[in-house]
């Protein structure tokens, strides 16, 4: 059986599913409530920067195996499996929100009421322990007027994509993990990732989604681990990366997240964390180690800030570059930027702040508004301003002239290192 794919939400983690699942050769029905990205992307206009998005997702419409719509209903009653896939942010308190999970399981369970023969209904966003089989399946049944795990499947299947190399975590996973309670949902998925080669591990809906939070937690200690020593080796006027670079050799630790710099940001490692101390807490254990990884996290910016006041004296009335917005290099997506916090700081400090980044301007200028001025292009940032701190590790910093310029470098920028007038590595 060829399945039909509907995907209720088609933020990151939706349009790359979507997508993905349309070149492996199925039939996928792309749902967003927002009727205007529906329309672009059925232009063929990608609604984020993903590279190679743009040609699978061409690919994909020309075959016709791809369509959007904003019509909850043509979605489901269209298709035999259906992923959902909206955000979870943070609530203030470090909480997940799960609004956008209840809201889409409330439309997925009304269509449902429609349908005849049985459904699969697959929940993707990162939810805390018990959300599908409690929360998703209690929506789905008072909407549907149907018994769950029985008249239809409910299950979990975390996404462990990373942003700039999005596509190709999707076709080459380390892994795949489907939790479900019945055998006609796991025969079902085990099916649909078939023409996937990674290790599928069937387990209980609970444990793969705590399998998702655990996984960001290791990776956001490892970060904020790699950044304290990399505060020694600043105190010892040795290389970090050096030092690393030794421990990573070590088969039992490995280089991977051991890069010091500014530290981790974006949609999932800083909201997961957030969570994963939250459920500790409700369950009356003191999660210390999370709390720390975000603590030094945080430490970053400021270290970087202190850094250029050290070689600048007050910046009230300063100009300031920074390069990089977006929280990693291959994407556009700039939540929980480190530069969005060194830029906060500066601010607060009085400089004039100017900004750079090849794909994200979009995207910040959305949330800065008019405080900072953002420049095409960095080499003509670099020009305009007395120091830069470079915040993000793109391509495009490296051939840059620093010349005459104080750089505080956050990330490692080789090309900075060669030419600035005065370097600060921030770790090294």
């Amino acid at each position: 059986m060829s399945y039909r794919i509907s995907v209720v939400g088609l933020g990151y983690v939706g349009l790359i599913h979507a997508v993905g699942f349309a070149n492996l050769g199925y039939r996928v029905l792309g749902y967003d409530v927002d009727r205007v990205k529906v329309e672009k992307l059925r232009r063929g206009s990608p609604t984020i920067y993903e590279p190679g998005l743009e040609e699978y997702l061409t690919r994909a419409l020309s075959s016709g195996a791809l369509e959007f719509t904003d019509n909850i209903e043509d979605a489901v009653l269209g298709s035999d499996v259906t992923f959902i896939t909206v955000g979870t942010p943070s609530l203030p308190d470090g909480s997940v929100d799960l609004s956008q999970v209840a809201s889409a399981a409330r439309g997925v369970g009304r269509a449902l009421r429609l349908k005849r023969g049985w459904h699969l209904v697959v929940v993707k966003s990162t939810v805390p322990p018990g959300t599908t089989e409690g929360l998703v399946a209690g929506i789905l049944e008072e909407e549907s007027g149907m018994k769950a795990f029985k008249d239809f499947g409910v299950a979990s299947n975390p996404e462990f994509l990373r942003e700039g190399s999005a596509l190709r975590d999707f076709f080459k996973p380390d892994r795949v993990v489907l939790g479900v309670r019945d055998e006609r949902s796991r025969d079902t998925l085990l099916k649909l990732y078939e023409p996937i080669e990674a290790p599928k591990i069937v387990t209980t809906p609970k444990v793969a989604e705590l399998a998702k939070y655990a996984s960001n937690l290791f990776l956001a200690v490892r970060v904020s681990l790699a950044n304290e020593v990399g505060v020694v080796c600043k105190a010892l006027g040795v290389d970090c990366y050096e030092v690393l670079g030794i421990v990573g050799l070590d088969h039992r630790i490995g280089g991977h997240y051991l890069r010091a710099g500014l530290g981790f940001g974006g949609s999932c490692l800083p909201k997961d964390v957030r969570a994963f101390i939250r459920l500790a807490e409700s369950l009356g254990v003191q999660a210390r180690i999370a709390r720390a990884a975000l603590e030094v996290n945080e430490e970053q910016p400021r270290r970087a800030v202190e850094l250029l006041e050290k070689h600048m004296g007050s910046l009230k009335g300063r100009r300031i570059g920074v390069l990089g917005l977006a929280f990693k290099p291959g994407t556009d997506d700039v939540r929980e930027s480190r530069a969005l916090d060194v830029i906060r700081l500066l601010l607060e400090k009085g400089a004039e702040v100017y900004a750079n980044d090849p794909k994200a301007l979009d995207n910040a200028r959305r949330l800065l508004g008019d405080k900072v001025k953002l420049v095409e292009n960095p080499q003509e940032l670099v020009d305009a301003v007395e120091a830069v701190i470079i915040a993000t590790e793109w391509s495009e910093y490296e051939n840059l002239d620093y010349r005459g310029k104080i750089v505080v470098d956050g990330r490692r920028v080789e090309g900075a290192r060669r030419t600035a007038k005065v370097y600060e590595g921030l770790c090294w």
